[in-house]
């Protein structure tokens, strides 16, 4: 087992990605934080998983939330060997519709709840003198902007730099930071985006998820499990050389 003995955190793991992350993990003999905003949802995903997983509250627009859920994993694990930053909103709209408000939740969510989130467990691995693994899910949106999705696309940049950014940082601590960019992925996120996208484009509902699937060059959307093989290995030793990059897991969809 590639993770045993080791701790980990997962944002917004009681669904899709974040879920799949932790079955592998918990798979790899990790102890897993199933931390969501929704604690009942994160419950019965433990629950569902079960060997060493447990739920733990986070709100990672709250400080005070961040800061409870590591003092949380550090009492109920001895420590926080690796961190998942996977919580994260979707929203799309033209660039004269953008709301305030709808800019403000999306980088208070993806943004400044990577960034602290981030900050928090590397404060805690500092501290405890055995470095870690930190992983950001970033997006292939972050590699280049698209007409609806400004705001979105801009977030998802922003955490490939500061997956970049901590990386060089923390490295001297012996905490590697990475990221992984993800490309369409059939998940209940998507759904969601299908429903935007049909307003804006004027499609019926499930068209654009098919032309987007055809697209892939692999020949389908992703799946949630396709991308927890590089989120394994970024958390393991074998990535022990491997500082600020995010790796492109979609399907063919983009090269850098």
């Amino acid at each position: 087992m590639r993770l045993a003995g080791k701790s980990a955190l997962i944002t917004g793991s009681a669904r899709g990605i974040g879920r799949a992350f932790a079955e592998a993990y918990v798979g790899e003999g990790a102890t897993v934080a199933i931390a969501d905003i929704n604690l009942e949802a994160a419950k019965k995903t433990a629950g569902e998983i079960g060997g060493k997983a447990y739920a733990v509250k986070l709100d990672v627009t709250d400080q005070v939330s961040i800061d409870a859920a590591v003092k949380a994993v550090e009492a109920k694990a001895d420590g926080l060997d690796i961190l998942i930053n996977n919580a994260a909103l979707f929203d799309l709209a033209p660039i004269v519709e953008i709301s305030r408000a709808s800019y403000e939740k999306l980088f208070s969510v993806n943004v400044a709840g990577t960034l602290f989130m981030l900050q928090a467990a590397a404060r805690s691995m500092i501290a405890r003198g055995k470095g870690g693994k930190i992983i950001n899910v970033a997006s292939q949106a972050g590699r280049r902007g698209e007409a609806l999705v400004g705001v979105y696309c801009a977030t998802k940049a922003a955490v490939i730099s500061l997956t970049q950014s901590a990386g060089l940082d923390l490295i001297k601590h012996h905490i590697n930071v990475n990221g992984i960019a993800p490309g369409v992925v059939d998940s209940d996120m998507w759904d969601e985006v299908d429903s935007l996208f049909a307003k804006y484009e004027n499609r019926p509902k499930g068209e654009k998820k098919r032309l987007v699937g055809e697209g892939v060059p692999y020949g389908r959307m992703g799946k949630p499990e396709d991308l927890a093989g590089m989120a394994v290995f970024l958390a393991s030793a074998d990535a022990e050389y491997i500082v600020a990059q995010t790796y492109n897991v979609d399907g063919g969809q983009w090269m850098s």
